[in-house]
């Protein structure tokens, strides 16, 4: 027989009889406590009753924000796995303005660089060559205030006996008084020697004008040199001859070819270019564009430069491109309940035509990557809602494309799956 609570509620007189009795014997109960013995016990300050009265809801409200807030579930599986091989080709075109998967064509590049290289090379032919010393001499007019002319190649004589000559005609200035001293007139003129060799690079010297030898203009006309004079010589002297030139064309062909290549390559290699763009070493053509010298045959000089300019050349393509023609070409040969593991791709290839004129590269792919079960983990959060960490276990390891489950939760007084999936994290292990 089931029990009956009914409520009870007095008339309004008998309560405020009710409320003195119990005054009295509050009164009597407290004097009764004073005749009995006094008993040690511990008692809180008044202070420290609020606040463990206080402090107790808040703990309570604490552990359910706590709960409902901070609670998760980490979930942890490990999808059937399985690693495929594939081969296929691939085209790289010049003339492709987009990837075209269906057709295996992929858009390439031209790319192409320049490179000069120029050495100096000794001339192997001989000649004689000879040359007039010169220099520039002052002539003074000690003689008169009126000027004085002296035709072209007229003669000087330096203080050794070596003959020089005007080349053009010049008129030598008169002098002047000054304090009634007479200073002479003066003027700078060039002279050559009369003979070609070294011996005319004398050093500063005079010079008379045997011109005006027997005469009183002859030490009154005079010149001095105050450098020393250059240029004179005779000697044999070297010539550029079409052997020269031959040869030299031929060593740096050679050489700018190896140079250009190492040079392309380090360029494509070490700027930012490398990470996005594929090249192939085998795909690089190099040709000699210009060779020339500024000597020409029979030049007389001791060396002579030579240059030669070569381009290499060849096709670039996007790494990107590639690698999303190779997760395409798998996806249409694996089943849609199936996934690409991206991570896991590893791409061979290896060219089977190359032609730079058309603008075309054939490749031959060599590919692999894991496939794994497609797992839909929004469907398993809402299945796993409330589940017990046991529960949780035995539904997925009951999936026949998971191999292995690993279930956590969180804070340790968590014990069940959390209602807000967005609090239940799931992982794949594809490792």
């Amino acid at each position: 027989m089931k029990k009956k609570v009914i409520d009870i509620f007095p008339p309004k007189g008998l309560e405020k009889k009710a409320i003195k009795e119990s005054k009295w014997k509050e009164v009597y109960s407290l004097s009764e406590k004073e005749s009995q013995p006094r008993k040690f016990r511990i008692s809180l300050p008044f202070a420290g009753r609020k606040i463990l009265v206080l402090g107790l809801p808040i703990l309570i409200l604490i552990s359910f924000f706590g709960y409902f807030t901070l609670s998760k579930a980490y979930i942890e599986v490990w999808p059937e796995v399985e690693t495929l091989t594939f081969k296929t080709g691939l085209t790289i075109d010049e003339e492709a303005d987009y990837s075209d998967f269906e057709a295996k064509v992929i858009p390439g590049e031209n790319f192409e660089k320049e490179k000069t290289v120029s050495e100096n090379f000794p001339s192997s032919g001989k000649v004689l060559k000879e040359a007039n010393a010169e220099g520039i001499i002052k002539v003074y007019n000690d003689y008169s205030t009126y000027s004085q002319a002296l035709m072209a190649t007229t003669r000087f004589v330096s203080a050794d006996g070596k003959l020089f000559r005007t080349p053009n005609r010049v008129t030598i200035p008169g002098g002047h008084y000054e304090k009634g001293k007479f200073i002479p007139g003066d003027i700078d003129i060039k002279v050559v020697a009369d003979q070609p060799g070294p011996e005319y690079n004398i050093g500063p010297s005079t010079f008379s004008i045997p011109g005006f030898a027997g005469t009183d203009k002859y030490t009154k006309f005079y010149a001095k040199s105050f450098q020393a004079m250059k240029g004179g010589f005779s000697k044999e002297v070297s010539q550029v001859t079409k052997e020269d030139l031959e040869k030299a064309e031929e060593v740096l062909t050679k050489r700018v070819k190896k140079e250009s290549e190492d040079s392309f390559k380090n360029k494509l290699e070490t700027e930012k270019i490398s990470s996005e763009i594929i090249f192939l070493e085998e795909a690089i053509r190099t040709e000699i564009v210009e060779s020339f010298s500024l000597a020409k045959i029979k030049k007389e000089v001791e060396y002579f430069n030579f240059q030669v300019k070569a381009k290499s050349e060849t096709i670039i393509f996007k790494k990107e491109d590639l690698e999303n023609f190779v997760k395409e070409f798998i996806i249409s040969q694996i089943s849609k309940r199936k996934k690409l593991y991206e991570e896991s791709l590893k791409i061979n290839y290896s060219p089977e035509t190359i032609n730079l004129n058309s603008g075309k590269i054939i490749l031959s792919l060599e590919i692999s990557a894991k496939i794994y079960s497609d797992i839909d983990t929004s469907l398993f959060k809402n299945s796993l809602k409330g589940k017990s960490l046991i529960e949780t276990k035995i539904l997925l390891g009951d999936q026949p494309e998971i191999t292995k489950v690993k279930v956590k939760f969180w804070p340790f007084w968590v014990k069940k799956i959390p209602e807000d999936t967005k609090k239940i994290k799931f992982k794949l292990n594809l490792e």
